[in-house]
């Protein structure tokens, strides 16, 4: 009977004018049911997309978060090769002004003992290094070399309570010596007149004498001038030019006497 009824239909579709009509309304009918058979497979489909776009998204979140940290990190070595370069050409614009020949060094280490102003550098006497030797940055002078090994060397900072170094204020010629009081950002003139001409602001370089350091360095600078009209002599502090605590690119600073004897010696 089926058989017979789908021939039928098949007649009707081929040679009834009306018959495609008549399979537009009934498809319009069916489309409800379509629709309900469909569902369970949309619904598992739209399922199964969000559970893949949340796995999706989580790993890209945490792709995107070590990225992130990545490039945090490139950032901050970004700014600390910057800060070294603006160092690096500080200290090679001095070298252009020095007649001196300088070797460029790093500090690699600092004394624990707060009551010794020391650093350790990268150079010994395998580099040419000697005691006494000054040692720069890119501000004015941090020391002199107190101790040589084969490859590293000690240097005590101008801010130790045991050095003093000669000085001069830039501004007039008046000589006078600097002492270091154990504070990394002070250092004292002793035995100033009462009536010396040096005020606040004046810039003090080293003066040649003693034979130690080469004149024309710069020391510090005078922040305080303290006169007593009872006492012969003014009290005078001054901050290290400097940068003891921060500068890791420094100079070595080998005076033309020196120079000329590792000259001979390699000859």
């Amino acid at each position: 009977m089926f058989v017979f009824l789908a021939v039928g239909l098949i007649g009707v579709d081929l040679y009834w004018a009306k018959s495609r009509d008549a399979r537009a309304y009934i498809s319009l009918l069916l489309t409800p049911v379509q629709w309900l058979v469909d569902a369970p497979s949309r619904v598992a489909d739209e399922i199964s997309d969000v559970v893949v776009d949340r796995t999706v998204l989580l790993k890209e979140n945490e792709q995107l978060k070590s990225e992130a940290l990545l490039l945090q990190r490139k950032v901050q070595q970004v700014a600390a090769i910057k800060a070294e370069n603006v160092r690096l050409r500080a200290l090679l614009k001095g070298r252009r002004l020095l007649d001196e020949e300088v070797k460029l060094v790093e500090l690699i280490g600092v004394n624990p003992d707060p009551f010794q102003h020391q650093v350790i550098i990268n150079s010994g006497f395998e580099d040419g290094v000697y005691e006494g030797q000054p040692v720069l940055d890119a501000g004015g002078v941090m020391g002199q070399v107190v101790e040589r090994a084969h490859y590293t060397s000690r240097v005590m900072l101008i801010t130790d309570a045991r050095h003093a170094i000669p000085v001069e204020v830039n501004r007039n010629g008046m000589r006078s010596v600097a002492l270091g009081k154990g504070v990394l950002t002070e250092l004292v003139l002793e035995h100033v007149p009462d009536t010396a001409d040096i005020t606040e602001g004046d810039l003090l370089i080293t003066s040649g004498l003693g034979g130690r350091f080469p004149r024309g360095y710069p020391v510090g600078r005078v922040v305080e001038v303290i006169r007593d009209p009872g006492k012969p002599f003014a009290q005078v502090k001054v901050q290290p030019t400097a940068r003891l605590d921060k500068s890791r690119q420094l100079l070595l600073v080998r005076k033309g006497e020196a120079v000329a004897l590792q000259k001979q010696l390699q000859e």
